[in-house]
């Protein structure tokens, strides 16, 4: 038995009687469950009342689940003309009790409810799947995005990485694990138990999952390494079955090829930067000989960029674009992506990695952030752009979300955290000389056409 399954169950087992007892308080309704929650002073009782609460919204429907979601947004909001009155007497009297006042009428209730529910053992799971069904009713009801800002704030403190574990995934982790492993792959699918092994078992490939104490057998995220000689040109070499392995001893890089967030309701929740770094070092302790750490990265938000600058007449809003320069780049890109099959030319190939590089470096967000989501992870964590390999994943998925386009970044272990200060602070993109050569060349072409 596993650590982690170990202490789940030791867990369970101190409160086992106290959960085998019967309790009727789901048969209440939720505002008068929410209210008896918020006005209970004893531990006992208030746990109860939290476990009646919880089990209810579990077992409610759909309509149900929404009824409770409005009823937190407008029954326990901050109270507005109460928080201008409280702010303005601390700006008078600038005591200890009137900002602790003033604090209070500012937080709505219904974080401290969110709170008292996660007292009780296993709360913390069913509040991130409550969170994954209030993200899907705020699709449709803007209003419900209130609450999401409470359970943001909740869950930055309760998940920040200091808090995180690391630990290996292999062929011999629990079954119950493992399942979820092919469950949230989410960047190159895991179809059966077969593919899984061939990910786990082999001497050049290693898995690591990040768990939460509260969370002990539910991955958060986890990170798929090849251990290889050389840089692959594609997905497929790394996914290929029957390739020739490697020795341990005789790998000298290691690439991070699947980067996959396992938690619906924990979208958007950083869990801190130096992630990838901490599963570098942690190879480098089992692995000296390991010499370079990089990725073999989807690029998701490339072809949405794509159409979105091909509807409004070129990439015109992106900071060093020409529209009539990059109008190649795009329709080749949309081509290829609307193929079923991979065809494209040495300069089409070439001009497809100048598309990439701009978006990458230049596609920005409003906050001034990359638009790319895989971009501002890996530059958050302090990786540098190193290169764009087209032609790299040829499956559907590559070909309609990036025209077959991959990217690698670098985690140089000595600069990961100048290069996340660069980017916090600055926004600042850092890549190599090769992708500065794409971007030049772009630019040469640009002055070429005006």
């Amino acid at each position: 038995m596993s650590r982690i399954s170990y202490l789940s169950e030791l867990l369970s087992s101190v409160f086992a009687r106290e959960e085998q007892r019967p309790g009727f308080e789901e048969n209440r309704p939720f505002a008068e469950l929410c209210d008896a929650l918020l006005s209970q002073s004893g531990e006992m009782s208030g746990n109860r009342l939290a476990r009646g609460l919880l089990s209810k919204f579990r077992s409610s429907d759909e309509s149900e689940k929404l009824s409770f979601f409005r009823m937190l947004a407008e029954r326990f909001d901050i109270n507005a003309e109460h928080a201008v009155r409280a702010a303005q007497r601390y700006a008078q009297d600038k005591s200890d009790l009137n900002l602790s006042i003033l604090m209070d009428s500012v937080e709505p209730k219904r974080q401290e409810l969110l709170r008292r529910l996660n007292r009780v053992p296993g709360a913390t799971n069913e509040l991130v799947q409550m969170r994954a069904s209030l993200l899907t009713f705020c699709k449709e009801y803007p209003e419900l995005k209130c609450i999401d800002v409470d359970f943001q704030r909740l869950f930055r403190a309760w998940f920040n990485q200091g808090f995180l574990v690391l630990r290996e995934i292999d062929w011999h982790t629990p079954a119950n694990v493992l399942e979820k492993i092919i469950a949230y792959e989410a960047v190159h699918e895991i179809s059966n138990w077969r593919e899984l092994r061939s990910r786990l078992e082999p001497i050049d490939r290693r898995c690591f999952a990040f768990f939460h104490p509260a969370m002990l057998d539910e991955p958060l995220i986890f990170v798929e390494v090849a251990l290889t000689k050389n840089s692959p040109n594609s997905i497929r070499e790394v996914l290929e079955q029957d390739r020739q392995l490697i020795a341990e001893d005789d790998a000298t890089m290691a690439v991070f090829y699947s980067i996959s967030n396992c938690q619906r309701g924990l979208a958007g929740v950083s869990f801190g930067n130096f992630l990838i770094k901490q599963v570098a070092k942690e190879l480098s302790r089992q692995l000296p000989n390991l010499e370079t750490f990089r990725t073999l990265s989807p690029v998701p938000g490339f072809m949405r960029w794509v159409t979105k600058s091909l509807d409004s007449g070129g990439a015109s809003n992106e900071p060093t674009a020409s529209v009539d320069n990059l109008q190649a780049g795009l329709h080749i890109a949309r081509r290829v992506s609307e193929s079923d099959e991979l065809e494209i030319n040495a300069h089409e190939s070439e001009q497809l990695r100048v598309t990439v590089a701009h978006f990458l470096v230049n596609a920005k967000r409003v906050d001034d952030l990359p638009v790319d989501p895989v971009a501002r992870f890996h530059l958050g964590n302090g990786a540098s752009l190193d290169s764009v390999i087209p032609a790299a994943d040829v499956s559907k998925k590559g070909l309609a979300q990036s025209s077959s386009a991959m990217v690698s970044y670098l985690y140089n272990l000595d600069k990961v955290e100048d290069n996340h200060e660069a980017y916090a602070n600055n926004q600042t993109v850092i890549h190599s000389a090769e992708v500065s050569t794409l971007l030049e060349r772009n630019r040469r072409q640009r002055k070429r056409a005006s």
